[in-house]
């Protein structure tokens, strides 16, 4: 059996929700449906940023990683953290995965942040993503709140987290990029 590491935030952990109802959980049913050998490793922490995972992430390693699905970010552009700031930490995640795991394949979730924050910042957020998974070569989901991000009915009522059915989505999201490399 091989491990699939979900490494993220609240969205990952399945902030307010059951963990049965977070999108690694449902990624591990869709699998089990499908007759995949991969087990689930959920390593999501609410309020984590890029910089947090960099130090967590060793100790997630212990275990071999055939997939690293990277979801980290979106509180780092809550906090408005220098977009070269947030990429040089993606990266170092990406760099000590790959130095343990050579043969790990790698999705990295895109975030953005609301076009409402002024100047260029939401813009170079977004692009930060795209540019990184195309210099490390890696999978790419580019907006993992896609149809989920303002929409009332696919939240909590906090309005920034996925409630059950925006989970669903978010796992939509995945499984697409996520098949291809199983």
């Amino acid at each position: 059996m091989k491990n699939i590491l979900f490494f993220g935030n609240s969205l990952t952990a399945g902030y307010g929700l059951p963990a049965a109802q977070a999108y690694p959980s449902l990624i591990q049913v869709k699998l089990t449906e499908e007759g995949y050998d991969y087990k689930v490793l959920n390593a999501g922490l609410s309020g984590d940023t890029s910089s947090g995972g960099v130090y967590r992430i060793d100790r997630w390693l212990n275990e071999p990683v055939a997939i690293l699905v990277l979801a980290l970010g979106a509180n780092d552009g809550l906090r408005g953290i220098p977009t070269r700031e947030t990429t040089k930490n993606l990266h170092e995640i990406i760099r000590k995965v790959r130095l343990k795991y050579p043969e790990v394949k790698i999705i990295l979730s895109g975030m953005e942040i609301p076009d409402i924050v002024p100047g260029r910042y939401a813009a170079e957020f977004r692009k930060l993503f795209r540019e990184l998974a195309l210099k490390e070569n890696v999978s790419f989901i580019p907006f993992l709140l896609e149809g989920v991000v303002g929409n009332r009915y696919l939240n909590l009522p906090d309005g920034v987290h996925p409630n059950a059915e925006g989970q669903k989505v978010l796992a939509q999201h995945t499984w697409r990029v996520l098949k291809d490399l199983l």
